[in-house]
């Protein structure tokens, strides 16, 4: 049906809480919603194309022929976080959760890190990224020791100044950690978080890196591998599925270059899947309750749409979407459970399609599958749908 499709994550852009959302202490969430009621938006290239559908936000005017088609996706595995949400769009449902560790890590791990790495490590405790850097960092180049750290998502994550420990020992400290973290312990990412600067303005860099788990066999970045499929990603995509049937990686350092990397990764190709994630939504905003930058992020991507769907081809399909949510406006600092949005559009896709509510997130892998002449286990398509 087209011969390109731009797949973008908005990350944590959620759409308001899910039924289950007490179970995970995210009761009243509702990241875009909370937001527009706050704060105000002036996304009206968004609205076009059905943002304000989605569900009833007085602050977001519901458009009277969508430009786009529209609906919401259920995340049906349990958790709330990167891995499950990029996982559940390519077909892998989770049976249970990665583990958490709210307290630290367990005296065993800690010290098998510590004897692989050589280095004794500071922090092992639930932090803010920022927050442990202000407190530790300055203990940490004084000793050397890397600062561990988790969060209320299954991440085991190192946090090291480039000057002390040097990019490429964090990553070679965070691989022994992430072949330690197996079995009850295996959490969802092993992260670098590597940063720079002097105490009191500490800056995290650009040198992230994730260790995910490998993922099942079969999900929809093999099968289109399987069919000579070009896969282009942009930001972390390629951490998350440790760069399976990805052929182009292209890195980004904040939103603004995540877009321009966008139009750089749809240049020259011909046919394929360009796979995109936005972290800042997620990663400077929303775990910071920055109401005001959050915002703010919405209204810079919204100012680019004009210039992204002029680069979309006649035979090309977007869809925007999001992995989880994180309301900047709730005390928790965390992730929240809630649906998210899902907005298809381009030159034959077909326009005002109201998508419902979704069963899954696999329902958008299956629509990719299906256009590219293949199927993925999980998911219902909606190609036949948005069609022309």
């Amino acid at each position: 049906m087209f011969q390109r499709i731009i797949w973008i994550v908005l990350d944590s852009v959620g759409v308001g809480e899910m039924p289950d959302a007490a179970d995970y202490g995210d009761v009243g969430s509702d990241t875009l919603g909370n937001i527009a009621r706050l704060r105000g938006l002036n996304v009206p290239n968004l609205c076009s194309l059905g943002f304000g559908n989605l569900k009833p936000i007085p602050q977001l005017p519901r458009a009277e022929h969508p430009e786009g088609a529209y609906g919401r996706c259920t995340l049906r595995s349990p958790g709330k976080d990167t891995t499950t949400g990029h996982w559940e769009m390519v077909g892998i449902h989770l049976a249970k959760p990665f583990p958490l560790f709210p307290h630290g890590f367990p005296p065993e791990i800690m010290r098998e890190f510590e004897r692989l790495a050589d280095r004794s490590a500071i922090g092992n405790k639930a932090a803010s990224g920022t927050e442990i850097i202000e407190e530790l960092g300055e203990e940490h180049m004084r000793t050397g020791s890397p600062i561990v750290y988790t969060s209320a998502d299954s991440v085991f994550q190192i946090a090291a100044h480039e000057a002390i420990i040097p990019v490429p020992e964090l990553y070679r400290i965070c691989g022994i950690a992430r072949e330690i973290l197996r079995g009850p312990w295996e959490v969802g990412r092993v992260i670098a978080r590597p940063f720079e600067g002097e105490p009191g303005h500490f800056r995290r860099t650009a040198n992230r890196h994730d260790y995910a788990v490998p993922p099942p066999r079969g999900m929809l970045l093999d099968k289109l591998e399987e069919k000579g499929i070009e896969v282009r990603s942009v930001g972390k995509i390629f951490d998350v599925f440790l760069g399976r049937g990805i052929k182009v990686q292209l890195r980004t350092n904040d939103n603004a270059d995540g877009m321009k990397q966008t139009l750089e990764a749809m240049r020259n190709l011909d046919r394929g899947l360009v796979y995109v994630n936005l972290v800042d939504f997620d990663q400077q905003y929303g775990h910071r309750n920055d109401v005001e930058g959050y915002g703010r992020a919405l209204e810079e991507f919204d100012n680019w749409l004009p210039e992204f769907r002029a680069a979309l081809r006649p035979d090309d399909f977007a869809m925007l979407t999001a992995d989880h949510g994180c309301d900047p406006t709730t005390p928790s600092t965390d992730h929240s459970r809630e649906y998210t949005p899902l907005l298809a559009f381009g030159p034959r896709v077909r326009a005002g399609v109201d998508l419902g509510l979704r069963y899954t997130l696999s329902d958008m892998g299956q629509t990719v599958a299906e256009n590219f002449a293949t199927s993925i286990e999980k998911g219902t398509s909606f190609l036949s749908e948005i069609s022309l």
